[in-house]
């Protein structure tokens, strides 16, 4: 297991959920496990403390503003959420303010008053979240200061994140798991990689340094969006990326007669799925790495991959989450018999 030298205030991504106490207050804190009650929370050690203060200030100037919090049970109310994104490298801080409604009276006076509260924010976004919905945020967006998106950097590249893109809490470990899994692909320069759920392209960016080639591929446009600037920020003319399911992607490159020598895959917490590990196989890759933070879902698809013809021949634990049970690990695998290296 790969800990953490300084395991505290390593989330860059802090989200609040807003509600009201039975006296009408406003307070901000996580549900409970399992449930959607609110549990106040002023200050966590694991959580960025420049984006506790943020969370602290909006929730002061609620009531000298006249904004109601949401109610779940009747569904009045306006401010839902907080979501606090800042870039550790940058300083770069994202403030993205999730209402019920669209209608967000004196939001200019709001914005200005917290600014002059929180200088260091360089954008504010206001994010409308009707829907009765466990989802934090919703499809439409307003740009109420600055750009819209904050950047940072990841193994020394640059990266532009927008408020719905996938990018890991823990830049410090992050960069640790990176470099660990593109050690266990042995890249030499001549090959060519598939980055498969690439969101907004960090693995596939980092390890187009190694590799002759890099394809990402991600279903999400916004990540997708973010991924083609990336690519064009960093002045890399090695690495595409295309909207589309990754498995029905690496189905057709290998329908075409197309191949890859090395897949990368970072899923979800619910894994992969039967379709994509049939497309892997039926590229036929010499290596795969399987980032995984979910280790039911990687023991299972890791039983999926090896009646397929691939087995798991070194893993690492990368502590991603401290002071969670929660656990990143990287995993090599080869085709059955192969030697890995």
């Amino acid at each position: 297991m790969i800990g953490m030298e300084n395991p505290y205030h390593y989330r860059n991504k802090v989200h609040a959920v807003f509600d009201r106490d039975k006296k009408g207050n406003p307070f901000s804190g996580v549900y409970e496990a399992n449930s959607h009650h609110v549990v106040p929370v002023e200050s966590c050690m694991i959580e960025d403390q420049k984006a506790d203060e943020i969370i602290g200030t909006i929730r002061g100037m609620l009531k000298s503003f006249k904004i109601r919090t949401y109610d779940e049970d009747t569904g009045y109310g306006l401010l839902r959420h907080v979501l606090i994104r800042r870039g550790f490298a940058t300083g770069e801080i994202m403030v993205v303010l999730v209402t019920a409604s669209p209608i967000f009276p004196s939001k200019n006076n709001f914005v200005k008053a917290l600014l002059e509260k929180q200088p260091e924010i360089t954008t504010v976004i206001q994010n409308i979240n009707g829907r009765g919905t466990n989802m934090v945020l919703g499809d439409k967006e307003h740009v109420l200061y600055g750009k819209g998106f904050i950047e940072d950097i990841l193994c020394g590249y640059r990266f532009r994140i927008s408020s719905k893109s996938f990018y890991q809490v823990n830049p410090v470990q992050t960069e640790i798991l990176y470099k660990k899994a593109i050690e266990a692909a042995g890249l030499t320069g001549k090959e060519r990689v598939i980055d498969a759920y690439c969101g907004i392209g960090t693995i596939g960016i980092v390890a187009s340094q190694y590799a002759k080639e890099v394809i990402g591929v991600e279903l999400n446009r916004d990540a997708v969006k973010d991924a083609f600037e990336n690519a064009k920020i960093n002045g890399l003319n090695n690495v595409k990326f295309f909207c589309n399911d990754a498995g029905k992607f690496m189905e057709n490159m290998a329908e075409n007669g197309e191949h890859a020598d090395v897949v990368f895959l970072d899923p979800p917490r619910s894994g992969s799925t039967v379709e994509f590990i049939d497309s892997v196989a039926k590229l036929n890759p010499k290596k795969v790495v399987y980032i995984s933070c979910g280790p039911e879902t990687l023991a299972r698809d890791l039983d999926l991959f090896r009646k397929r013809g691939y087995e798991a021949k070194k893993g690492w634990g990368v502590d991603l989450f401290p002071i969670t049970g929660h656990v990143e690990t990287v995993i090599l695998m080869t085709r059955c018999g192969q030697n890995d290296k």
